[in-house]
């Protein structure tokens, strides 16, 4: 295969992790709420989906239901800590920022905890499910390899999520949440509901985004030690996409270029570089981002800004 269509390809499947948690991250902030929780997020989503896959191994489930089984335990734990986010931020008020790094911590935490106990004596019991994840394309020697599922699955949902957005009464609603509460309120919209509906939502996107790495793109025991950095970058992808799911599909491909690029130039350029320099092109990534906010600002269009309400408390008494 061609170097550069290879890279691109890798650049892509890696791309995929940063959307997930990008799309899940635009739909929290898209109700007022800032949660820094991703990357804790996304390394409790890859845990519990192989906390499923190790469940079921050695059983006589179809491929297809243990695929289906272990996406729906990710889901379903960043849906949880998604539901501690909202009830700490939207229930009791807290602060959202101190709360999503908590969650963070937390979140990282309880990853080691878990995927320590079993990944390195028994990896096997969860990474059988390596060629389910990889189909079509499990036996492919190249990059294509990582074309499996999740990667389908998370263009669409980003998509879909760019179609509720924008084309739907739901988004509406959800857009007027964000911008401004009192107002949605004082029209009939259930400003708690809808916040907790999109921040728990949210949530289990992103989660989707750690059994993705793990499963999708690294098939490796030790992946989860990396997911935390990945969630960092899925957040700042959400300043870059301007906050617009489709547009995330085309920027997770540029910051996944960007951020194995240290690795991939090199050869594509015939040049050498010293091996410290490839942590400095992971660095790429941000300082786009800083460019991109930089560029937007001085812009200040208002369809390329955060929601009016972002980190901000709503009080219901205060309307």
């Amino acid at each position: 295969m061609n170097p550069f269509l290879d890279y691109l390809l890798n650049a892509i499947s890696l791309g995929m992790t940063f959307l997930l948690g990008c799309t899940g991250e635009i739909l929290t902030e898209k109700v007022g709420h800032l949660n820094l929780g991703i990357p804790g997020i996304m390394s409790v989503g890859g845990a519990c989906g192989c906390i499923a896959l190790k469940l079921m191994y050695g059983s006589n489930i179809p491929p297809a239901l243990i695929l289906i089984i272990s996406i729906l335990a990710s889901f379903v734990g960043g849906l949880l800590m998604g539901a501690i986010y909202s009830f700490l931020t939207v229930s009791l008020k807290a602060n959202q920022n101190v709360t999503g790094l908590a969650m963070t911590t937390f979140g990282v935490g309880v990853t080691k905890f878990i995927m320590s106990e079993f990944s390195v004596k028994n990896a096997h019991q969860f990474l059988y499910a390596l060629e389910y994840f990889r189909f079509p394309f499990a036996k492919n020697e190249t990059a294509l390899k990582y074309w499996g599922v999740m990667l389908y699955l998370a263009v669409i949902i980003a998509l879909v999520t760019s179609f509720v957005l924008s084309r739907t009464r739901v988004g509406l609603h959800l857009r007027a949440v964000g911008e401004n509460p009192a107002a949605a309120d004082a029209v009939g919209i259930n400003v708690t509901l809808y916040k907790y509906g999109s921040t728990c939502i949210g949530s289990g996107i992103a989660a989707l985004g750690g059994l993705y790495y793990i499963m999708n793109y690294m098939g490796s025991a030790e992946a989860y030690k990396r997911i935390e950095s990945l969630g960092w970058l899925a957040v700042a992808l959400v300043i870059f996409s301007l906050w617009k799911p489709h547009l995330s599909i085309i920027a997770s491909t540029l910051f996944g270029m960007l951020y194995i690029a240290g690795t991939r130039l090199p050869t594509l350029l015939g040049i050498k570089i010293d091996t410290s320099a490839i942590y400095l092109f992971q660095m790429l990534p941000y300082v786009v981002t800083i460019i991109v906010l930089i560029i937007s600002s001085i812009r200040n269009k208002k369809e390329n800004q955060p929601p009016a309400s972002l980190g901000l408390p709503y009080f219901r008494e205060e309307r």
